[in-house]
């Protein structure tokens, strides 16, 4: 008898120990959504200076690989495999944040037809380093700002 008075006190004891974790998990819950994200919260990337993009562009010799017809580059050599997409024509499609993925994880988004092209290599990953460790956030922001006004031909004397 005393066993089963034993078994039902650690009974109680431990459910109502669960009883005050949940409680305490509750209320952590509920100062997130009082001092947490924001149900609607999205990243928005800091403006960017498109002049200060095409330097950072320069810089960073992205032009080794990627041709933005109607601008001039200082000369690069490129070697076998420097191949990327063409860029004169990025204005309006993409939002920035799309720009800035591309350049922080290259391999987030790897287009369909991209293999055929050169642009990854024999493992299917991009060819292309991430610059995540490399670049600053606002270098980021003036490169994606840089590419989203590229608007072809018509670009040309940036």
């Amino acid at each position: 008898m005393n066993q089963i008075i034993v078994l039902i006190v650690m009974a109680v004891v431990s459910f109502s120990s669960c009883s005050k974790e949940r409680k305490a998990e509750k209320n952590d819950q509920q100062k997130m959504g009082e001092h947490g994200t924001p149900a609607n919260w999205k990243f928005t990337l800091p403006q960017g200076n498109p002049a200060e993009g095409r330097k950072v562009f320069v810089e960073a010799e992205c032009h080794k690989c990627h041709e933005v017809k109607g601008e001039t580059y200082p000369t690069i050599t490129k070697g076998k495999g420097d191949v990327g997409p063409e860029l004169s024509q990025m204005a309006g499609m993409h939002p920035l944040e799309y720009f800035a993925e591309s350049i922080i994880n290259p391999n987030a988004v790897i287009d369909h037809d991209a293999k055929e092209k050169g642009y990854v290599g024999e493992d299917g990953k991009s060819k292309m380093p991430d610059y995540g460790d490399v670049l600053t956030v606002k270098q980021i922001s003036d490169l994606a700002a840089y590419l989203a006004s590229l608007k072809g031909e018509a670009h040309k004397g940036h």
